[in-house]
């Protein structure tokens, strides 16, 4: 088999290579248009044991949305915390879907170094971004200030105030007898 090439359906045949140029090829799968390929990619990446931490650090800089989004969650979800600060900035990316996604990731990670970047994000345009953020709260254990609060519900949908209440009951203790 040629490892310079990698086909749709060769992706999990290769989740245990240390071949820097095949894990390349697996990541620009994380932009294929078939969900499945996708899903593939990302389960080799994330099965995969070798370290591979610094190959897949370096497809966070893709022009791919795909690839940044995807690639945080594997990082995040492969329990490597030396991604954070990468990570982080792409918690800046003009892609809102980048943005949530890189939220999670920091969330999943416990990354309470980015605790006042998350917090950032309750100013977010998008709404998605700004649920994101606020999840990441809840997870991480993070305080949300009731000013936050009052921002945050402006221009709320259901989920965000359902969110946001949640939260309130949760900060506030357990309900008296």
């Amino acid at each position: 088999m040629d490892e310079s090439k990698i086909d749709k359906t060769e992706i999990s045949e290769h989740i245990h290579t240390q071949n820097p140029e095949i894990i390349k090829k697996i990541i620009s799968k994380l932009d294929d248009q078939n969900i499945q390929v996708r899903g593939e990619a990302f389960y080799s990446l994330f099965l995969n044991e070798n370290n591979i931490s610094d190959i897949l650090i370096d497809g966070l800089n893709s022009e791919s949305n795909n690839v940044k989004g995807f690639l945080s969650l594997v990082l995040a979800n492969r329990g490597d915390s030396n991604a954070i600060p990468y990570v982080e900035r792409l918690i800046q990316d003009t892609n809102s879907m980048v943005r949530s996604y890189a939220l999670s990731a920091l969330a999943h990670l416990n990354a309470q170094q980015s605790i006042n970047l998350i917090r950032n994000c309750f100013d977010d345009k998008k709404i998605e971004v700004r649920k994101n953020a606020v999840q990441a709260f809840f997870k991480m254990g993070g305080k949300i200030f009731d000013n936050e609060i009052e921002k945050l519900s402006e221009n709320a949908d259901e989920e965000l105030i359902f969110l946001l209440e949640k939260y309130k009951k949760m900060s506030n203790g357990p309900e008296g007898i």
